[in-house]
C-alpha cells in the first residue's frame, strides 16, 4: 500500500501474527502493539481511550479487532478522538466489532446459549457476543467483559461524530461488524469497500 508505515494494533492481546489484518502482514507495515494487560507483552501498555504516547499525525493505519466492545460506553467517543488525532492525513481506522442486530436476531430465534461459531478461543455464542466471552472471563481474563454494542447506524455514527470525514461500514459473516473510517473525503472507496466486503 505506503511504504514504512506504522499500524497501531489497539487491544492486540497476546502476539499472534494472525490478529493482524491481512492488509497490514506486508513488508510496507510496522506494527506497534497496544493492550491494557501487561501480560500479553505488548509494546506499550495503555488504554485506546489515551494515545498520547502518539503525537499528531504520527501512525498510518489503527486496527481495532473485537475490543472496543470492552470500553465503557462513555469512552467510545475519547477512543475514537484519539484514532482520528494520531492518524496521518491519508490515514485510516479499520474496526471491526460484534453486530448487536445479528446477535438480537440469534436470541429472537431461541439460540442464546448455543455456539453461533467457534473461535480461536473456543465456541461463541449470542451470550458471549452480548457480554463477554464466558469462558475466558471464568478463566481470570475479567477484561474480555463487554460494556457496550453497536448497531452498524451507530458504529459509523459515533465514528463521523469523532471527527472522521468518510466512514464506511459493512455487515461481516461471523455476527460483526466492520468500518473503515477514513481521514479524508477525497480517498476512494472502492479499495476500502473491497477490504472490508473479504471480510
Amino acid at each position: 500500500m505506503r511504504a514504512a508505515q506504522t499500524v497501531l494494533h489497539v487491544g492486540c492481546g497476546a502476539y499472534a501474527r494472525e490478529k493482524l489484518h491481512p492488509v497490514f502482514r506486508t513488508s510496507g507495515w510496522r506494527e506497534i502493539r497496544m493492550d491494557l494487560d501487561p501480560r500479553v507483552k505488548p509494546d506499550l501498555v495503555g488504554s485506546m481511550t489515551d494515545l498520547s504516547a502518539f503525537g499528531d499525525g504520527t501512525i498510518g493505519a489503527v486496527w481495532s479487532s473485537h475490543n472496543i466492545e470492552h470500553l465503557y460506553d462513555h469512552e467510545v467517543p475519547a477512543a475514537f478522538s484519539e484514532f482520528r488525532r494520531v492518524l496521518s492525513r491519508d490515514g485510516y481506522a479499520l474496526v471491526t466489532t460484534p453486530d448487536l442486530a445479528a446477535v438480537a436476531q440469534l436470541v429472537v430465534d431461541g439460540h442464546l446459549e448455543e455456539a453461533a461459531y467457534q473461535s480461536p478461543a473456543g465456541p461463541v455464542s449470542a451470550l458471549d457476543m452480548i457480554f463477554g466471552h464466558r469462558a475466558s472471563i471464568r478463566s481470570g481474563f475479567e477484561l474480555m467483559a463487554h460494556r457496550t454494542a453497536f448497531t452498524a447506524e451507530r458504529l459509523g455514527r459515533l465514528l463521523l461524530e469523532a471527527g472522521f470525514p468518510k466512514v464506511l461500514v459493512r455487515r461481516g459473516r461471523r455476527y460483526d461488524l466492520w468500518a473503515v473510517a477514513l481521514m479524508s473525503e477525497t480517498i476512494p472507496d472502492e479499495p476500502f469497500a473491497d477490504l472490508i466486503r473479504q471480510s
